[in-house]
């Protein structure tokens, strides 16, 4: 018998402490994990699947009016309006609609731990000794404690910071603000702008920076901004907020230029801070960063040997497939005798943007740092966009290591690219050459097509009209 009550005992359940629980379960283990608020964490209840489910919202807009150059008739829209009124959105219903869901994943979560035989408790869970924690004041034992509960939205000190909100808050809106600062320039600042744009909110999206998406390739930063333009966002780059005040029934976010603008809410997305504070980590000697994050080593293990954690409180890629990829390698280690690690080279990620951001591999800069690139890019107008009317462009972009022919990286900017793109990054973990890419017949006529007919690098020369290297439309 062990001298613990549990083998594993997972503080979180994120999409991370989930997986880390039913897994060890599955496996034989004695688990329990415990969560002071919703099953499934920020993925499920106030990031991933919400917000997909309001950028699909967000989208009909367009599509009603893409409809009449393809003979519809939608009231309002287009040649043929009948002069009634457009279609309607009821911000309410929507949320009603993705609340339900939302209880549905949660009950679907509760079912898979207890299922796998894991123990669920409620309740805010403090870590007291390296093999015990803390739930309303009972202790409980176990041989190890991970520690997964994931990040929260950091809103900087600044003048009227009060009355700011976060990506957390607007998922529970009860009206939806007809008027909206965003401040911040990742990936909840520009799909939450692309939500509210495209639900009819008057959008202002204001960055520090002088391009949108750390971190992204830059030609998919200048060619993403140059479409969200043009779709009528107001986007400020170069700009930050110094303050913000009431006045009436409006928020005003004061610029560092002295520019004042009006609205409903300014919600701030300009990060996100590992959740450590309250565990109780500090004091039973788990070393953290200056941020607040876990330090582990590659096993997932803290200063602690008892104690790991995984997914966002280390801060290592704050993406829930990650947190997962994670809790697998830190489960087979632990209970199956597996030296499992996590690859953290070419992760795939996608923006939910309008339009979208596919990404996998190496920017052209991070190329160009080590190897002597080749680079291929397109931009084209959909063949929806030929009836539509709609001026929105695709781009993608491949990188190339000339010396092997390898691709090294794929960028898009478009309709489904996180789609499109999941499926070429299986090709990228599997070495595939330029070669390959030609030698593969496309399906036609689709977008991802593109990829494999694309058979000219570009010139240098190419490359310098237009800012970051964007080349002229090649349809």
């Amino acid at each position: 018998m062990s001298k613990y009550d549990y083998d594993l005992f997972v503080i979180g359940a994120g999409s991370g402490g989930v997986r880390a629980a039913r897994m060890a379960a599955s496996y034989g283990a004695r688990v329990a994990v415990a969560e002071s608020r919703h099953l499934g964490g920020t993925c499920v209840n106030l990031g991933c699947i919400p917000k997909k489910l309001l950028v699909y919202a967000s989208h009909y807009a367009e599509d009603f009016e893409d409809a009449a150059g393809y003979g519809w008739t939608v009231p309002g829209h287009g040649a043929g309006g009948n002069g009634h009124a457009g279609p309607s959105f009821d911000w309410p219903t929507l949320l009603r609609n993705k609340d339900k869901e939302i209880e549905r994943l949660n009950g679907v979560y509760e079912r898979l731990l207890k299922n796998s035989g894991a123990d669920v408790r409620r309740g805010h869970a403090r870590v007291v000794d390296p093999h015990a924690v803390e739930i309303d004041g009972v202790r409980i034992t176990a041989e190890r404690i991970l520690v997964a509960t994931g990040s929260y939205p950091w809103i900087p000190d600044l003048p009227g910071r009060e009355l700011a909100v976060t990506s957390d808050d607007l998922f529970h809106f009860q009206a939806m603000p007809r008027r909206a600062v965003i401040v911040g320039g990742g990936y909840i600042a520009v799909e939450l702008a692309g939500i509210l744009h495209g639900l009819g909110a008057r959008v202002s999206l204001v960055h520090r920076g002088l391009h949108l998406l750390r971190g992204f390739d830059d030609d998919i930063r200048a060619f993403l901004a140059a479409e969200i333009q043009k779709k009528g966002l107001d986007l400020r780059l170069g700009a930050s907020v110094e303050s913000i005040a009431r006045q009436g029934d409006a928020l005003v976010a004061t610029l560092a230029d002295g520019t004042e603008l009006a609205a409903d809410c300014v919600l701030y997305a300009t990060g996100r801070l590992p959740k450590t504070k309250g565990l109780g980590l500090e004091e039973v000697g788990v070393k953290l960063d200056e941020e607040g994050a876990v330090v582990v080593d590659d096993a997932f293990q803290t200063s602690v040997p008892s104690i790991f954690a995984l997914g966002d409180v280390i801060s290592r890629v704050q993406l829930t497939p990650v947190a997962i990829a994670e809790a697998m390698a830190l489960v087979k280690t632990l209970f199956r005798g597996e030296r499992a690690r996590v690859d953290y080279a070419g992760i795939p990620t996608a923006v939910f943007s309008q339009p979208n951001v596919g990404t996998v591999g190496l920017s052209e800069a991070q190329a160009r740092e080590h190897h002597d690139v080749a680079i291929y890019l397109s931009t084209f107008r959909a063949l929806k966009h030929t009836l539509s009317g709609r001026e929105e462009k695709t781009m993608m972009k491949l990188v190339v290591d000339r010396a092997t022919d390898r691709v090294l990286g794929v960028h898009m900017v478009g309709p489904d690219a996180g789609e499109i793109v999941q499926g070429f990054a299986v090709a990228l973990k599997c070495g595939a050459t330029k070669a390959q890419f030609d030698a593969t017949i496309g399906i036609h006529p689709t977008a991802a097509e593109e990829f494999v007919t694309m058979r000219e690098p570009l010139r240098n020369a190419d490359r310098s009209p237009t800012p970051m290297g964007i080349a002229p439309s090649s349809a």
